[in-house]
């Protein structure tokens, strides 16, 4: 079979000849790969940047997809660190880690919705509770991920969405996704009477925003949970010792480690329905698995989605 292997962290993947994948374990299955998205989790993992992994040399990239079994079932499995990921016309799957999808689904808009999808989807159900009528904002609202977490936030009951970013032009784009408002990262104290955070930069803006936020909530007693996601902005924040003391601020993280796996894979089926009900928007662009070295560095524009 034809595979994307990686060789080294400062390379692309090569396409090329790969060994068949044996199924060894009793839950393991041999399936083949239809729709393989390319993520950030993906090349942060391949290239040991994911505190999730440690990369060892050669690997086939890839930590989910679309695949069809044996028995002609459609499925959406996540796979553990393994040096033999989705980026191969085949591979192996823990069934466990996998749901079956329904007949007629589109592999390549199910496998570019539902990693991005999944990160809001789980801080809000698994790492809170969002009760309905909470308000939400989105830091980090223009890149994929924070685009969807407008949708999941009011699919899962938020009254109102403040999606927050650095370009007002791409800001102006989201109030048809569901945005209530907009603000640019200098303006957060605009949303300060949310009751939950989405954070996808942290870095320096989480701890610029905090403070000014914090001073303009109209009650500071009243909860705020911040929810740090994702860490494009930087891995550390300076926190002000004010934000902590003089708030009821709770910070948390939502991710591998903080959430169990058999919880992830309990939210895959909603997740996943909602994608196929159009609920939430998929901006996805299917590439042939044979163009993977030009795919591997091009972050622009729609999710990529590789097909064999």
């Amino acid at each position: 079979m034809h595979a994307a292997v990686l060789e080294a962290f400062d390379t692309p993947p090569s396409y090329r000849d790969h060994d068949e994948p044996v199924a060894t374990g009793e839950h393991e299955l041999v399936v083949d790969v239809l729709a393989a998205p390319l993520h950030h989790l993906t090349r942060a993992r391949a290239t040991g940047a994911h505190y999730s992994t440690g990369a060892t040399f050669p690997l086939v990239p890839g930590v989910d997809a679309v695949v069809r079994d044996a028995a002609g079932a459609l499925r959406y499995a996540v796979l553990d660190d393994t040096r033999l990921g989705t980026f191969a016309e085949r591979t192996v799957i823990d069934v466990r880690r996998s749901v079956v999808l329904p007949e007629g689904t589109d592999p390549v808009r199910v496998a570019a919705a539902m990693n991005p999808a999944m990160s809001s989807w789980i801080a809000l159900r698994r790492r809170i509770e969002l009760q309905p009528g909470q308000r939400v904002l989105v830091i980090g609202a223009t890149g994929s991920a924070g685009r969807m977490a407008i949708q999941v936030a009011k699919l899962l009951g938020a009254s109102q969405v403040i999606a927050a970013g650095r370009d007002a032009a791409r800001l102006s784009e989201l109030t048809a996704l569901g945005a209530d408002a907009t603000c640019t990262l200098d303006r957060l104290e605009q949303a300060a009477d949310v009751d939950v955070v989405l954070d996808y930069l942290w870095g320096t803006p989480a701890g610029d925003a905090m403070v000014p936020m914090l001073r303009a909530r109209t009650d500071r007693t009243a909860p705020l949970v911040w929810i740090q996601i994702g860490s494009i902005a930087g891995a550390t924040a300076p926190i002000p010792a004010f934000a902590l003391r003089a708030s009821r601020l709770q910070i948390v993280g939502s991710g591998i480690g903080s959430v169990r796996p058999q919880e992830i894979v309990a939210e895959l089926p909603g997740i996943a329905a909602a994608v196929a009900a159009g609920s939430i928007d998929v901006r996805a662009r299917a590439v042939p698995l044979a163009d993977v070295a030009q795919a591997w560095a091009d972050e622009a524009g729609d999710r990529i989605v590789l097909v064999p």
